[in-house]
């Protein structure tokens, strides 16, 4: 390459041997190879501290991460309290209290915990009277279960007091009876070598744990276990 000055053209500089200059790069720049890489450190110190995504105008390689849903807010839909309390009622029939905590164990308000119970009610979806009176008639014929079992089974299903009331008014007395009778009859079957005094010690126990009153406890065993007669007795 030849140059021009005042006094004509200078000499072309030959280097001698392993003498040659080593050649300048230019430093690297973050912006290198991009639409933006006019932009140098210089004119952009920013650059220095910051990544590329902080700098206008500059599309970063990969953006920070972001964890799924991060930046969404959740949003509760209008239907799904009832979605809740019906599908729960689908697997077996609950009383208005039970679904109560049902949904508020889920983390709903109370208004919409109240705005639902009214709609179950009003629609037919509950009622705990009709529970009740259900209840009690499976417990007695399924399990055979006299009154105070009853009335605490219908007590932990958290039915209204006054559905409890009503349903338990409902049991006939002489009917529990028979029931009791039944069971003793069945029970005395498996108490046949036993002595008396301890058979009837284990079906009277038998009987309360049922829920039979203490009446009909009596009158079921007597019927169940009828005492041997006395020796020596003349029945004429």
């Amino acid at each position: 390459m030849e140059r021009l000055d005042g006094d004509g053209p200078l000499a072309r500089v030959t280097y001698l041997p392993g003498a040659q200059p080593e050649r300048m790069t230019p430093p690297e720049s973050p912006l290198r190879g991009r639409a933006s890489s006019s932009r140098s450190l210089v004119s952009n110190p920013r650059a220095v501290d910051e990544p590329d995504w902080a700098i206008p105008g500059a599309l970063p390689a990969t953006l920070p991460e972001v964890a799924p849903g991060a930046d969404e807010t959740p949003v509760a839909s209008p239907g799904a309290a009832h979605n809740v309390s019906i599908t729960a009622l689908a697997r077996r029939d609950l009383s208005q209290r039970e679904i109560e905590r049902h949904l508020r164990e889920r983390g709903f308000e109370d208004h919409e915990v109240a705005d639902e119970l009214a709609r179950l009610e009003r629609d037919g979806y509950v009622d705990d009277v009709a529970l009740a009176q259900h209840l009690v008639g499976r417990l007695q014929e399924r399990k055979g279960l006299g009154r105070s079992a009853i009335a605490a089974e219908l007590t932990r299903r958290l039915l209204a007091p006054v559905a409890i009331e009503y349903a338990l008014e409902l049991i006939d007395t002489g009917d529990e009876l028979s029931r009791a009778r039944d069971l003793a009859i069945k029970r005395a079957a498996q108490l046949r070598s036993l002595d008396r005094d301890v058979a009837v010690r284990r079906l009277s126990a038998f009987l309360a744990r049922r829920g039979y009153s203490g009446s009909t406890v009596r009158a079921a065993v007597d019927q169940a276990l009828p005492a041997a007669p006395r020796r020596g007795v003349s029945f004429r």
